[in-house]
């Protein structure tokens, strides 16, 4: 199941159409979804709109996709600047939105397109089990490394 939101919403309207569209999956289509899934959802896409609103001049286009107990987020937009990932400073004030993307996804990857780049994060639809490797100590997509 698919859902693409085009430029012209608001950052909140962008999570309130992802939070619609998870617990229309969950509630409709009896897809096992946690609240704290769509919570780490909800990060996910405030932190790839931003960014894109904020360093891209064009419109955004935000698209999530469920599949095998997954949730793929990806963001486009019309640079073709690669994101800037900065190392882990707790005392750097802001740009740690792609590091809190990092650290509860699965895996993340930047792939160019033509007219500009995706940035795609991938999210389990439950909780983990406390014996299970936690989100975030996932895959950062090797043939795609964000420039820095």
């Amino acid at each position: 199941m698919s859902a693409v939101f085009e430029d012209g919403a608001t950052i909140a309207e962008a999570r309130d159409a992802a939070r619609d569209f998870l617990t229309m999956v969950r509630d409709r289509h009896a897809v096992p979804v946690s609240d704290q899934a769509i919570g780490m959802a909800l990060l996910v896409v405030s932190e790839l709109v931003t960014n894109a609103r904020k360093y891209a001049p064009g419109p955004c286009r935000l698209e999530l996709h469920v599949s095998d107990g997954t949730v793929e987020i990806g963001a486009g937009d019309d640079s073709a600047t690669q994101p800037s990932i900065q190392s882990t400073d707790p005392d750097r004030v802001g740009q740690h939105g792609l590091e809190l993307v990092m650290a509860v996804s699965q895996s993340f990857c930047v792939h160019q397109e033509p007219g500009g780049k995706r940035i795609t994060a991938v999210l389990p639809l439950t909780d983990a089990p406390s014996n299970d490797p936690q989100p975030g100590l996932g895959k950062r997509a090797a043939d795609h490394p964000p420039a820095g």
